[in-house]
C-alpha cells in the first residue's frame, strides 16, 4: 500500500463493555485490520454520554464526545459501529450515519427486531452497507451463514439457545437440583444476569434475536412482535425432574420452523432430549441448530454474549464493510422476496408434557385420556405416580397444535377428578 493512499475512519458510538473492547481491538491490531482490508483503518471519534466515566480501556485523547449526532454526520467519517442498544437514539444516529455516506456496523437485537425494514431501506437508498452479525449469539458466526452460505439452500428449521443467562439458569438447575429463584441469584452474583434480568428471564432477548434469524433463515419480515414469548420464571425444579424421568433437559430455546409455506417463530422453554446436540450446551454458552434440505444438520457454538466475543464479531463485520467500500461495492442487503405468512402460536404444532394431581380412583386414566382424544391430541406415553393423595398422572403427547393443547388443559382443568394440571411443557427435538 502506497504512502498517501485511503485511510478508512471509524466513529464509534458507545463504550461500555463491547464498545470498550472493539476500540481497543481497532487500535492493538490496527496493522494487521490494515493489512485484511487494504487500507488503514483509524478511530475518528467515540460517542459516550459522560466524558469522564471510567472506561475498561483507555481512549486516545480528544476522540471522546458526547455529540454522537455530530460524529455520525462528519464527512470525514467512513463506517459507524453502534453499540450502544436501545431504539433511540441508535436509530436516529444509524439512519443519519447512512444518509451521510458512512456503512454502519451494529449489535443493536432489539432495533433489528422492531424495526430492521426502515434500516435496510436507509441503506439500500445510500448504497451503503449494515451488518449486524453481532446481534444474535455474541462471537459465533451464524447471521452469516444464513445470509450467505446457505444462500443457494432452502434452511427448514433454526432451534437456539441464544441467551447465556437464562441457559445459565436452567443449566444450574439441571445439575444441582436447584429451583430458579436459587439459580437466578447465583447467576447474578457471578455476572451472568443482570440486577433487573427481566430481558433475559421473560424472554425478550431472545425473541429479539428469533426474529432476526427467522428474518434470515425464511427471507421473510419478522419482527419481535410476529414472535410468541414465554420465559423461563415459572420453570419449577419439578419440571426439570420430570424432564430427566424422560431423559431430557429443560432449555429456553428459539425456534423458527418452516411450515409449509408459512412462518412460525417462537421463544419458550421446552424439554429435549439428551441425546440433541443443544442439550450438551452447558452454562452461559450459545449454540443454534440449523436444519435445511441440502446441507442437513449444522450446529454453531460458543460464547454468546460478553464484551470481547462480542467485539470479535463487530470487526468481522467491519472487515468486510471496509473492503466493500474500498471497492465502492457494497454486500448483501435485505432479503424479504418470500413475504411468507407467519403463523400465530395456536396453529403451531409439537408435542407436550402434561403433569395432572388426580384424584386415585378406577376409571380416572381413561376419563384424562379421553379429554385429550376429544380434541385431537394423541397420546405418547402415560405414566402414573404416587397414590391416594399425592397421585399423579404424567401425559407425553404426540405431535398437536397449541390450540388443541390449550383446549385440553382447559377441559382438564374443569374436571371434577382433577385436583390441580400442576405443568404444561413444550416437548422439542427428535433423537438426533
Amino acid at each position: 500500500m502506497s504512502e498517501g493512499g485511503p485511510v478508512l475512519r471509524v466513529a464509534v458510538l458507545g463504550c461500555g463493555s463491547v464498545g470498550s473492547q472493539v476500540v481497543r481491538l481497532l487500535q492493538e491490531q490496527a496493522e494487521d485490520l490494515a493489512a485484511r482490508v487494504g487500507a488503514p483503518v483509524e478511530l475518528a471519534g467515540v460517542a459516550v454520554r459522560r466524558i469522564d466515566a471510567p472506561r475498561e480501556v483507555e481512549v486516545p485523547p480528544g476522540l471522546l464526545t458526547t455529540d454522537a449526532a455530530g460524529l455520525v454526520a462528519r464527512d470525514d467519517v467512513d463506517l459507524v459501529v453502534e453499540v450502544i442498544g436501545g431504539i433511540e437514539p441508535a436509530r436516529s444516529l444509524i439512519l443519519s450515519a447512512l444518509e451521510h455516506g458512512a456503512s454502519v456496523v451494529t449489535a443493536n437485537k432489539a432495533l433489528l427486531a422492531e424495526d430492521g425494514p426502515t434500516l435496510f431501506e436507509a441503506a439500500e437508498k445510500a448504497g451503503r452497507d449494515l451488518y449486524y452479525e453481532a446481534a444474535v449469539a455474541g462471537a459465533i458466526p451464524i447471521l452469516r451463514p444464513l445470509r450467505e452460505s446457505l444462500a443457494g439452500d432452502r434452511v427448514t428449521r433454526v432451534l437456539g439457545i441464544v441467551n447465556g443467562t437464562t441457559n445459565f439458569i436452567l443449566d444450574k438447575m439441571d445439575s444441582t437440583g436447584a429451583g430458579f429463584t436459587e439459580s437466578l441469584e447465583e447467576a447474578q452474583e457471578l455476572g451472568y444476569a443482570e440486577a433487573d434480568p427481566t430481558a433475559d428471564v421473560e424472554g425478550f432477548d431472545a425473541a429479539a434475536k428469533a426474529a432476526i434469524l427467522a428474518s434470515l433463515a425464511f427471507h421473510t419480515r419478522v419482527t419481535a412482535s410476529d414472535v410468541y414469548r414465554e420465559g423461563i420464571a415459572d420453570v419449577t425444579a419439578a419440571d426439570v425432574a420430570s424432564a430427566a424421568d424422560i431423559g431430557s433437559v429443560v432449555k429456553l430455546l428459539a425456534i423458527a420452523e418452516l411450515n409449509d409455506d408459512a412462518v412460525s417463530v417462537r421463544v419458550h422453554p421446552a424439554m429435549i432430549p439428551r441425546s440433541h446436540p443443544l442439550a450438551s450446551v452447558r452454562e452461559a454458552y450459545n449454540a443454534v441448530f440449523v436444519e435445511s434440505q441440502a446441507a442437513g444438520q449444522l450446529m454453531f457454538y460458543g460464547p454468546g454474549a460478553g464484551g470481547a466475543p462480542t467485539a470479535s464479531a463487530v470487526l468481522g463485520d467491519l472487515v468486510t464493510v471496509a473492503r466493500n467500500h474500498l471497492a465502492g461495492s457494497r454486500g448483501v442487503g435485505e432479503s424479504a422476496y418470500a413475504q411468507r405468512a407467519v403463523l400465530p402460536m395456536g396453529e403451531t404444532r409439537t408435542r407436550y408434557h402434561v403433569a395432572i394431581d388426580v384424584d386415585d380412583r378406577a376409571g380416572v386414566l381413561a376419563t384424562v385420556a379421553m379429554a385429550f382424544s376429544e380434541h385431537g391430541v394423541s397420546i405418547q406415553t402415560v405414566r402414573q405416580e404416587g397414590r391416594g393423595a399425592d397421585a399423579q398422572l404424567v401425559v407425553v403427547s404426540h405431535e398437536a397444535t397449541d390450540a388443541q393443547l390449550s383446549a385440553t388443559v382447559e377441559q382438564l382443568r374443569g374436571m371434577e377428578i382433577v385436583r390441580e394440571v400442576t405443568s404444561v411443557m413444550r416437548v422439542e427435538g427428535r433423537d438426533e
